[in-house]
């Protein structure tokens, strides 16, 4: 794990739960004096978190801010390869651009960039994503798989599997559907979006960069009002703040459970879960190409990960990429 020192001592304090560390059992830990462990907790403190001395045994961390910071997600990470290595920063443009930026020059597969805020989020098709500051999880992982370039669209639902499952585990009144092929829908509104951009030869997938964007702890008023009716939060549907490090670990948990499964027995075992997720399957849906509108019922999807449309004469039309909206 690429923790820094400050991130270090803060996982230290984490993991004592709520037992005492001293100045000099940090600095015999870590190597450094105790002026040096001050100095760093110091910071700590300027970036929200409360620790309360106790004579003569130390410290005791007490309070902690709503900060998606690599020591915090690390405390809940079960995973080897996905998010040992977390870039974090509190504004960037995207994380989505950094990331291609690290993928290029050699990031290990499993590296996360995650930020508290975007200034250009973005979409499918260069859209603008909404990023409200210390709201929700916006975040870019780097994988690695050995997979064909064709290959790729399909992780855009194992993605979806895994946000979905992650979801579910954590939060009992919230019931996600997956929308083809890239929206989580609550109760029929948005609330996470998923982007997969890749990096390949013309026989190798060197990276898949996978954005995901999820509306956490906003309320109604944090959304723009064009999206109001249309945005949702896992906090409006849970009615209650939630804890956005627990998410992001778990998610990553999910997803290399599920890209291994992928890449060790193909999209057959996703593809059963995914259906099972599903809120267009079965439904009556418009579907907005490039090149035509196609309306009629979702009855599936192939093991390629294509969208089946049968529209009213019988006709079975498969779609690759399009906008779809729920009849």
């Amino acid at each position: 794990m690429n923790l820094t020192l400050k991130d270090e001592i803060l996982k230290r304090f984490l993991s004592a739960n709520g037992e005492p560390l001293s100045g000099q059992q940090l600095g015999e830990e870590f190597g450094i004096s105790r002026t040096a462990i001050w100095k760093h907790m110091q910071t700590l403190q300027d970036e929200g978190y409360t620790f309360d001395t106790i004579k003569k045994k130390g410290y005791v961390l007490v309070a902690t801010p709503d900060r998606v910071d690599p020591a915090r997600i690390s405390n809940y990470l079960a995973t080897n390869r996905l998010g040992q290595s977390i870039h974090y920063f509190e504004d960037c443009t995207s994380t989505q651009t950094i990331g291609h930026e690290l993928a290029r020059n050699e990031a290990v597969d499993g590296t996360v960039i995650i930020a508290e805020s975007q200034s250009k989020g973005k979409g499918r098709m260069a859209r603008h994503w909404e990023s409200t500051k210390g709201k929700g999880i916006w975040m870019t992982v780097i994988i690695r798989p050995n997979v064909l370039p064709h290959q790729a669209p399909q992780f855009t639902l194992v993605v979806a599997v895994a946000v979905v499952n992650a979801i579910k585990s954590l939060y009992k009144h919230i019931h996600p559907e997956i929308k083809w092929p890239n929206d989580i829908l609550i109760n029929g509104k948005k609330c996470t979006g998923i982007l997969t951009e890749m990096i390949a030869e013309i026989d190798q997938v060197q990276a898949l960069l996978i954005g995901i964007g999820i509306n956490v702890n906003q309320q109604s008023s944090d959304f723009p009002e064009e999206l109001q009716n249309t945005a949702t939060s896992l906090s409006i549907e849970e009615n209650e703040s939630l804890d956005r490090a627990i998410l992001i670990a778990t998610i990553l948990n999910y997803l290399e459970k599920y890209t291994d499964l992928y890449v060790q027995h193909g999209f057959s075992p996703i593809k059963i879960l995914w259906e099972e997720a599903s809120g267009t399957i079965g439904k009556r849906i418009r579907a907005t190409t490039l090149r035509e509108v196609i309306e009629g019922l979702a009855i599936g999807i192939t093991e390629d990960g294509i969208l089946e449309i049968q529209l009213d004469n019988g006709e079975i039309k498969r779609v690759y990429s399009a906008d779809i909206e729920l009849s």
